[in-house]
This record gives structure tokens, C-alpha cells and sequence, in this order.
């Protein structure tokens, strides 16, 4: 049974796979594991439209170029009513009840539901509210931008991935580290703020929640407020599920004497909170970051997810629905919208490739999708012209997970026209290493909250298994686990994008700019190219029916080569 890591964003705690090799979700996405419970309603059902003549469902309904004004009538000739839009992104948001007669205009590319997301009591808010972050840096902490000799953080050890990518004391730390001026965005379900390993590289001031204000969960159906284009303040800093925090701890946990460092440790970290608790990100709420994220001078975004609730997007299924094939494009076509308006502001995208074993270049079946609301998935056959988003979209770099021994971990997707580059994202079942056990994931980050609810920690905060790593120094506390997925192995590449970025890049809005294809190009060059297996196929875990395409410098498990950030403190353009 080959179901680990089926989710991009929600990666597998190691310490919950069995011995058959099957494996509990942290977050539900039609897959097995725990499942977000959400009620039906007319405008989150992917079964369908909401009954004629009713305008009660809330769509994003996308526009052609110079076409607004018509698809405005369309809506209203539908009997729709107007409630909000983004030009800069091309759509009006509508409450319609008939979505297939807005759709059949000439005018109109896509229409998607803008899905509810639950709204969390006043009582949950202020109890989630992020303390204030401790003053200064934690001792041993240097200055931004610092270079030279520095000591192995206390859990360096630990961390495989590191040394993997030459991220270590005598490595890229000695020489390059980012700088406090690159602004990293984490598109994710939220940035513990308080981790003491991750505090001091916080960026309150531009951290942002584009969830409906109050939100953290998908559990009860209700909006609040929407947060919009600018994002809520309020809500951002916090992480009730712990999967942005692990990946944000990869990126730039600093050097400070406790836990571990992260790729680039000097770098600002900024929380573009998108995803709920459960792990679910909407179309609208992930626009709106990659906008925000354009707006205010991010410099690079790690996207460790797909847009839900589509794993695979048709434009023309014939097993789908025409409601649901309007859903699809307009997924596509807002999302392409998105990353193109991002990468037109200097805004380098990463993100994860996927975690259900495919080459994406041949899908064949998709039993994921949608994966809300609860109960909806169905099987359907797709193929090639069905595509993961943003893998899959012009000017996203999509990132393969490899294992400690440097192979293909089983779980990661590939393809030779899907895979940029490659990054240690674990594998438990990468026996070619040394490494034993849960070792063979990767070490980051765990907000205390998150792992007091799952009970991974008891009553006076000891680990309950080998899963959970506590570091304490000078009285300070903080935790870290392992986890395993392509989302771990994408914060890799983006760690070394801020160092790219950090050496070459000119003031610019926010602090620093860099043409995100020149960033591409370095990371590429900078990377160290791994051939096929000499087989000509098989990943870790004794998955023979995976097969590798392409040269050394570039094929569809490891793209242009494993990630490298000793390199890339070094390379010169």
C-alpha cells in the first residue's frame, strides 16, 4: 500500500508510519489520514451549481483581457450581483446561482468558487494571538549579513540535509548567509512567531493572513471578514498545524546557539498565511498573498502546497462537470495570473513538486479530486493536459524530494518536464543510508502548542517518541521534528534562492530586488548534477515501476541536480 506523503503541503510526521508502509495525513485532502469536516454549501460544493435564479453563491468569475465590462453584464444578466474584483488580476467576485450561464459568455474564462473557510470564535482568536517576540537576538545570535567562522548549532548533527547541501560551519555559513534586507515569504498555513529559533528572524511589520479575518480552521462554514489584498495583520505569527513553521525553520532559523540553523540564517522571514489548520489552500486567499507578496517587495516565496481542491486541473474532462470544468480554468487561469504578476515584480517562486509517487508527465488517474468539500472525491481518468497548480505553471521552479542517500525519495513526483532541481526532503524508507530511523527526515522547527494537542509531548514537555527533538540552552526551551515530503525539500531550494539573492541583488522595494530568472539561472549553475539511476529507473523504497528520463544535467528525478548552497556562496555570474 503506497500511500505516503500523498500531500504537498500536509508532509508526514515520521513517527506515524506503520510497519506496512502506510501513512496518517496531518492535514485532510481526500487522501488517508484526518479530513477537515466541512459542511456543503451552495458556494463550496464542487458537485455543482447552486439552484437557478438564486444569487447566494460567491464565485470569482475571470475575465478576458479589456473584457470586464462584459463579463460584469454577464453576471448581472444572470441575475448575479457584484461583490468585489481585482483588476490587477483580472476577475470580479459575484454572488450568482446559475455559474454555467455566466461561464458560457464569450467573455468570461473561468468561474470558481470562492470556498467559505471557518471562522474562529473571538475566544480562539485572542487565545492564538502571537505573544510579542523576545527582544534582540538570542545569545550567540550575528549580525546580519555577518561572514566568517561560526560554531555548529547544538542539533547540527542532526541535520543530514544540511551537510547534504554544504549549508554548515565550514560551508555556505562561513561564507554567505542572506542578508536581513531579503524578505522571504512562507505561503503556508502560518509562521509560529514565538519559536525562539525562529523570533528573531520574524518580520512582523509585513507578515499577513489573507484568511478570512479570525480564521484557523475550515471546521464550522462560516466568513468572517475578508482580509483581502492587504492581508490581515492581526492573524498573522501563529501556526496551528505546524507545517509552515517546520518549512520557515528550514528556510532561516538563525544562528544562535539553540536547536538548528536553516539554510539562509540571516534572512527576514514573512508570513503569508494562505492555509488553514487543516491544510487547505483556496484560490483566493493564495492570490491574494502572491499579490500582496508582488506589492511590498518580496524577494522569493516557497509554495509547499496545491491549490485545493483540484489535485490534477482539467480544462475539458469530459467526467467532469461543466460546473466543475469552470472551476478547474478558473483555478488555472487565476493562479497563472498570480505567479505571472509576481515574477513581473521580482518575486522568485518555489515550489513542491507532489508527494504521490507520479511522473507528471503521464498522469493516467486522479482519486484525490476535489478533496472538498468532505466525502466529494471521486476517481477519474486525466491525462497530460491536466496539470498541478502552481507545479505546473511557466516560471514556478518545482523541487524533487531525495533521501539521505541522495536518491529519488519514493513518494516525490517527477517528470522531465515537471522537475527543476532536486533537495533533501527525507525518506524512512531510504535504506541505501546509514542513517537509521526517523533521522531520515528533516529536522525543523515544531511549534510547542501543536505538539501539546497531538500529545507528542507529555505534561512537563519531554518528547513522547524519537519523532520530537527538544533543545533547551540558557533557560530557553524550543522544539523541533521530523517530518518527510517534497514540501521539505522546497525550503531547501529557497534558503539558496536568498542566498543568491542576498549577493547579487540591488536595492529595490522592500530592500533588495534580483530578475527572478537570474536567480533561476544560479541555482541551476550552482546545483550538482545526478544522473539516472544507472537502471534507468527506480526511487527509494523499491519503486521499480518509476522510471528516470534524461542526461545528467537534466532529467526528470533530480531536474538540473541537487541544490547546493556551498555553491552557491560562491558563484560568481
Amino acid at each position: 500500500m503506497n500511500t505516503r506523503g500523498h500531500l504537498i503541503r500536509a508532509a508526514v510526521s515520521i513517527a506515524l508510519v506503520g510497519a506496512a508502509g502506510c501513512s496518517a495525513a496531518t492535514a485532510g485532502s481526500g487522501v488517508p489520514g484526518p479530513a477537515a469536516t466541512v459542511p456543503a454549501s451552495p458556494s463550496a460544493s464542487a458537485s455543482g451549481p447552486a439552484p437557478k435564479g438564486q444569487s447566494t453563491g460567491r464565485y470569482l468569475v475571470f475575465y478576458a483581457e479589456g473584457k470586464r465590462e462584459a463579463a460584469l453584464k454577464a453576471v448581472q444578466d444572470a441575475g448575479g450581483e457584484l461583490d468585489g474584483g481585482d483588476e490587477r488580476l483580472g476577475y470580479l467576485i459575484a454572488r450568482i446561482g446559475d455559474p454555467e450561464r455566466v461561464g458560457a459568455d464569450p467573455s468570461v474564462v473561468g468561474v470558481t468558487p470562492d470556498r467559505p473557510i471557518g471562522m474562529a470564535s473571538s475566544a480562539l482568536a485572542a487565545r492564538r494571538a502571537p505573544a510579542p517576540a523576545p527582544a534582540g537576538h538570542r545569545p550567540g545570535v550575528l549580525p546580519s549579513g555577518g561572514q566568517g567562522p561560526v560554531k555548529p548549532e547544538p542539533l547540527a548533527h542532526l541535520q543530514w540535509d544540511m551537510e547534504m547541501i554544504g549549508a554548515t560551519a565550514t560551508g555556505s555559513y562561513a561564507k554567505a548567509r542572506g542578508k536581513r534586507s531579503v524578505l522571504v515569504g512562507v505561503i503556508d498555513t502560518g509562521i509560529d512567531a514565538t519559536h525562539p529559533d525562529i523570533a528573531p528572524n520574524f518580520n512582523k511589520e509585513l507578515s499577513r493572513s489573507f484568511l478570512p479575518a479570525g480564521v484557523s480552521s475550515a471546521a464550522d462554514g462560516h466568513r468572517g471578514k475578508d482580509c483581502g489584498r492587504t492581508g490581515c495583520a492581526e492573524y498573522a505569527g501563529v501556526d496551528g498545524e505546524g507545517h509552515g513553521t517546520h518549512v520557515a525553520s528550514t528556510i532561516g532559523s538563525p544562528i544562535n546557539g539553540l536547536g538548528i540553523a536553516g539554510v539562509a540564517p540571516d534572512v527576514s522571514l514573512v508570513d503569508l498565511r494562505a492555509g488553514t489548520d487543516e491544510g487547505l489552500f483556496f484560490l483566493k486567499p493564495t492570490m491574494d498573498a502572491l499579490a500582496y507578496a508582488a506589492d511590498v517587495g518580496i524577494d522569493v516565496v516557497n509554495m509547499s502546497f496545491f491549490v485545493d481542491p483540484w489535485q490534477f486541473n482539467c480544462t475539458d474532462n469530459p467526467e467532469d462537470s461543466p460546473a466543475e470544468r469552470l472551476d478547474q480554468r478558473g483555478i488555472i487561469e487565476g493562479m497563472r495570473r498570480a505567479v505571472d504578476y509576481a515574477r513581473r515584480h521580482g518575486v522568485t517562486l518555489i515550489t513542491a513538486i507532489g508527494n504521490t509517487g507520479i511522473d507528471l508527465g503521464r498522469p493516467e488517474r486522479d482519486g484525490m479530486s476535489p478533496n472538498y468539500p468532505k466525502g466529494a472525491a471521486k476517481v477519474r481518468r486525466i491525462d497530460n493536459s491536466c496539470i498541478t497548480v502552481p507545479t505546473e505553471l511557466d516560471g514556478v521552479i518545482s523541487v524533487t524530494a531525495v533521501g539521505p542517500s541522495g536518491n529519488k525519495a519514493g513518494y516525490s513526483d517527477y517528470g522531465l518536464e515537471q522537475a527543476d532541481i532536486a533537495a533533501p526532503g527525507g525518506d524512512l524508507f531510504d535504506t541505501a543510508s546509514p542513517i537509521v530511523g526517523v533521522r531520515r527526515g528533516i529536522l525543523a522547527a515544531a511549534p510547542e502548542s501543536v505538539l501539546r494537542a497531538a500529545r507528542r509531548i507529555d505534561d512537563k514537555g519531554n518528547p513522547r517518541d524519537a519523532s520530537v527533538v527538544r533543545d533547551c540552552r540558557g533557560g530557553t526551551c524550543a522544539y523541533y521534528r521530523y517530518l518527510e515530503g517534497t514540501s521539505m525539500a522546497a525550503p531547501h531550494v529557497t534558503g539558496v534562492a536568498a542566498i543568491i539573492i542576498g549577493r547579487f541583488g540591488v536595492p529595490g522595494k522592500g530592500g533588495l530586488t534580483m530578475d527572478p530568472a537570474e536567480v533561476e539561472r544560479l541555482l541551476y549553475a550552482s546545483a550538482v548534477p545526478k544522473a539516472c539511476p544507472a537502471a534507468g529507473g527506480s526511487g527509494s523504497g523499491g519503486r521499480a515501476d518509476q522510471v528516470c528520463e534524461g542526461g545528467k544535467r537534466k532529467n526528470g528525478f533530480f531536474g538540473h541536480g541537487i541544490v547546493n548552497a556551498d555553491r552557491a556562496a560562491v558563484i560568481s555570474r
